[in-house]
């Protein structure tokens, strides 16, 4: 007699199999894919001219009569590095800078003059009708107004803001050059400024600023130079997600978060975690399993699940959170609230939750964009189950939310992507999603490379597909099936694995660690 796990888990590569190849490349734009990028731009334009240097009569003290699109340089290693980069994106927006684009977060040792502290590196995009030398006469207000005084040459600073670009101009004055000067030596500002760019051909101003690079592969082959992709994660410069008091490297090792779900009506667990205590209890299972994250629920997503009011919800999360959040066990773990109600993340927030789950507010913490078509009622309608390409028309929607985001205040740096795993798909459509992540993420950079680097957090755990793939109808059965679609993932370049059960994939999770790293210490 076969053993069930070992049934499933058969089950469950033969219906992979057909998406298994190349799991373990990486999921980031190569040093090709940005060459060839590159390439597309001047067949596109049949060929890139750099612009003329242009008279600064026109932008000499003034607004400029158009808005002008614009690059700005962030970073600071003094203080309380994250309040201070709220605080700067605060003040150029009440400055006359409409930022419409932020690049990811960056740890980066310091240069030039290297002892003193780590920096934070970022940069915006956006536009202004500020002339470039009003608008560098507005920066320097704010680096002053946030606490930075003369000091030494690249020593430590609150904060230092710089123009890299201003429209498709070149400006060479006594006070202001643009392209800034040392861009091509300097990774923590390439790495930033590639990540406000898309390795598609259709943006003009893009194709000016590449050209005014003053190299043939435009920013992409500085980037390159300098080692491009495979630099990230190094001493140098690391991506990092700011999540409560630290600073999170994504990439440095698989998260995983243990599923709690307060609720009576959850597919896998209803019921059976809505007395405190036996919340607690569990909890107290996840994190012993292994998990990094609790992610406590208190209203079910699941199809045709009857909707809460936020007060009804928020008397279902409250005792259990607040209990969760006293238990020894928890200390160095990060706590997520999965709600689509910005009041009931509002208080989460303030409870010291340090993470939300698919919510529209603001609350200076890291906020997790899922896919799905419609809501719980309607999301697996036949309309909203049609797709073209799955791989591109969820990085398309992905990437809607994510610019809807940005223009409503949560910068890059804070955005999670969850690709939706069991909503608004059919079970073939979750295959195909689990094993196509570097696709989702490759069309994505096709319009912002750094939305494509974003962490990508996956959950299949005890998912329908599961259960119609292994012809089980207990989802606690699914456990030991969930191992190999999360394995999958992970090669594909999943980030954050949400689970039911933490135990059966935190070793998975390790594993496919160990051979990231191995490939990377292969090149």
């Amino acid at each position: 007699m076969k053993h069930p796990a070992k049934e499933s888990l058969g089950k469950i590569f033969s219906a992979g199999t057909s998406y298994y190849g190349g799991l373990v490349q990486s999921h980031a734009p190569s040093a090709f894919d940005l060459r060839h990028s590159l390439s597309s731009y001047n067949k596109a334009s049949k060929c890139v001219i750099p612009c003329k240097a242009r008279s600064m009569m026109q932008f000499s003290c003034g607004s400029s009569s158009a808005d002008q699109e614009i690059v700005i340089a962030m970073g600071s290693n003094v203080g309380d590095r994250v309040s201070t980069f709220n605080r700067a994106l605060q003040m150029m927006k009440s400055s006359g800078v409409n930022i419409t684009r932020h690049a990811c977060m960056y740890e980066t040792a310091p240069a030039y003059v290297t002892d003193q502290p780590r920096f934070l590196n970022s940069a915006v995009r956006g536009t202004t009708r500020l002339g470039p030398h009003e608008l560098l006469k507005k920066l320097r207000e704010i680096d002053k107004d946030i606490g930075r005084t003369g000091g030494i040459s690249y020593g430590p600073r609150p904060m230092d803001l710089d123009i890299l670009l201003y429209g498709n101009s070149q400006i060479d004055s006594g006070t202001l050059i643009v392209p800034h000067e040392r861009i091509h030596e300097r990774p923590f500002v390439l790495a930033p400024l590639v990540d406000l760019l898309g390795t598609s051909s259709d943006d003009g101003i893009e194709k000016s600023w590449h050209s005014l690079s003053k190299c043939n592969g435009g920013f992409f082959e500085l980037w390159n130079k300098l080692g491009g992709e495979s630099i990230i994660g190094t001493e140098g410069i690391k991506r990092v997600l700011p999540v409560g008091n630290c600073l999170l490297d994504w990439c440095e090792r698989t998260l995983v978060m243990g599923i709690l779900n307060v609720t009576p009506d959850s597919f896998s667990d209803g019921g059976k975690f809505q007395q405190v205590e036996a919340a607690i209890s569990q909890a107290k299972l996840l994190i012993s399993q292994g998990a990094d994250i609790i992610d406590i629920g208190a209203q079910s997503t699941r199809p045709f699940a009857k909707r809460l009011s936020q007060n009804e919800e928020l008397e279902r999360l409250i005792p259990v959170l607040d209990e969760v959040t006293k238990i020894p066990e928890i200390e160095g773990k990060l706590l997520s609230v999965d709600t689509f109600y910005a009041e009931v993340a509002t208080e989460a927030v303030k409870r010291g939750v340090h993470m939300i789950n698919d919510v529209s507010a603001e609350l200076g913490v890291p906020y997790v964009v899922m896919h799905m078509r419609g809501d719980p009622s309607t999301m697996q309608s036949d309309e909203n189950l049609q797709y073209d390409d799955i791989h591109i028309d969820i990085a398309s929607e992905l990437s809607a939310k994510v610019r809807e985001a940005e223009l409503s205040g949560i910068p890059l740096w804070r955005i999670v992507l969850d690709p939706g795993i069991g909503f608004s798909k059919k079970s073939g459509d979750n295959l195909k999603v689990i094993a196509g992540l570097k696709s989702i993420r490759r069309e994505m950079g096709k319009t912002s490379i750094g939305a494509s680097h974003v962490p990508i957090l996956l959950g299949p755990s005890r998912k329908s597909f599961l259960r119609e793939i292994c012809d089980s109808a207990n989802p606690a059965d699914l456990d030991a099936a969930t191992v190999l679609p999360v394995t999958i993932g992970i090669l594909n370049g999943a980030n954050i694995v949400r689970l039911h059960n933490a135990g059966y994939c935190a070793d998975a999770a390790k594993f496919c660690d160990a051979l990231h790293k191995r490939r990377r210490w292969e090149k």
